[in-house]
């Protein structure tokens, strides 16, 4: 099966929103052996709208319209899909009434433009959302082939597309095989590095096709080696995934922080509860972000002391006892640790300054990173020197400090 995505939006043409639902759209497709050759983005116009699709249509088996299914006057997909069916729109009841009740639930008024959602080709069918959004999805058959029309938000659009969507495109080619993948994520080194430490697989791999690998950077969240298995049944496609998983990890070691949506302050976290270790910050130049970070994890209380935004140098000094002097230094960071785990109460100190920019500090240029760890009773200091703009700057210290814990709590065994 061939198919085609097109996005729906003037904002996406402005480079307003970043268009992340068709490329999640995409890998989904391939993930399920469909091949996706075109993507097209069209702006909030029926005349325009309307030959994306018929053009679509003409060089693939089917089509996914994401977006313009709104209540709003500009959401016109699902008249453009109507015209070109050659049908007339018609009023769903059922899809009325779960719009009214949504409302009426949240005790709401309802605007009575939200009904515009209810409005459905003849002959289409309506997707129900799974989430609680007020537009449908809707399976749209012209002629052998079919347009599936999916909302543009993104939670809604993902439950419709992976529960729905891909499903009935694998009964449509009749596709018994199951294909899975799994995601080794990575920190510390680049993407052409990794290619040169998994190279052995590589070659092995590339004579039997299955499984595969690909590698997906992903910037502040490192580089993602994806392993994707094709099988005649689940068991022994996971079966498979699971063979290569230890294969690469023998040669990644502990590169290797996660798998599939692992962050890592889960890996941190995990490690932490392991040992039964608790952790202090001193945040200068991340402001908080890390301990941020940490409290996204369900039961951070049980290993999270908390966090000192250091941010001003008379708070190093007079709060976490850092010497007089340059505070973008080893010793700073050092001192800082060491504060954290003293003002704090735990087991663990871990500290952060640096230069974020926008101008040098401490005859430091921008990028310098000083990490501060104090653990199992040595004190140690890292320097980095980090790309990027201000953020950037910041995200990529919050990772690589957290890295750097998890690597040393690695090194420390049980």
């Amino acid at each position: 099966m061939r198919c085609e995505i097109v996005a729906v939006g003037t904002e996406l043409l402005l480079g307003q929103i970043v268009d992340t639902n068709s490329a999640w759209i995409g890998e989904q497709l391939a993930l399920a052996g469909i091949d996706v050759n075109w993507g097209t983005t069209v702006g909030d116009n029926l005349e325009r709208i309307v030959a994306a699709l018929r053009a679509a249509l003409d060089r693939n088996d089917a089509v996914i319209v994401c977006g313009g299914l709104g209540p709003t006057h500009d959401d016109i997909t699902r008249e453009a899909i109507a015209q070109v069916m050659g049908v007339p729109l018609e009023h769903d009841e059922q899809v009325a009434a779960r719009i009214e009740a949504m409302f009426a639930a949240r005790g709401r008024a309802m605007a009575a433009s939200n009904l515009r959602q209810a409005q459905v080709p003849v002959g289409a069918s309506v997707i129900r959302d799974p989430q609680p959004g007020t537009a449908p999805g809707l399976r749209c058959p012209v002629g052998d082939k079919v347009i599936y029309a999916v909302p543009g938000v993104p939670h809604e659009m993902r439950a419709i597309v992976a529960q729905a969507v891909i499903p009935d495109m694998r009964l449509r080619v009749g596709a018994s095989a199951v294909i899975l993948s799994r995601v080794l994520r990575t920190w510390g080194e680049s993407e052409s590095r990794l290619a040169e430490l998994v190279a052995p697989r590589i070659d092995v791999l590339d004579r039997t096709a299955n499984p595969t690998i690909a590698f997906l950077a992903s910037g502040i969240e490192g580089i993602k080696v994806r392993i994707t298995a094709k099988a005649p049944d689940e068991a022994t496609a996971l079966e498979m995934l699971a063979g290569e998983e230890a294969e690469l990890r023998a040669l990644l070691g502990d590169l290797v922080f996660g798998v599939d949506d692992e962050t890592m302050e889960h890996a941190v976290a995990v490690l932490l509860a392991r040992r039964r270790l608790t952790l202090g910050l001193a945040e200068s130049l991340t402001g908080g972000l890390m301990g941020a970070r940490l409290t996204d994890i369900a039961g951070a209380s049980e290993f999270f002391v908390g966090s000192i935004v250091s941010y001003g140098s008379a708070v190093k000094f007079d709060l976490l006892g850092v010497p007089e002097g340059p505070v973008v230094s080893a010793p700073a960071a050092e001192a800082m640790a060491i504060g954290a785990r003293r003002v704090l109460g735990a087991d663990i100190g871990l500290a952060v300054t640096g230069v974020a920019g926008p101008t040098e500090q401490d005859g430091q240029p921008v990028g310098t990173v000083l990490v501060g760890l104090a653990l199992d009773g040595e004190v140690e200091s890292v320097h980095l020197r980090l790309p990027g703009d201000r953020r950037q700057i910041r995200d990529f210290t919050v990772i690589s400090a957290l890295d750097l814990l998890r690597r040393r709590l690695l090194a420390g065994g049980d």
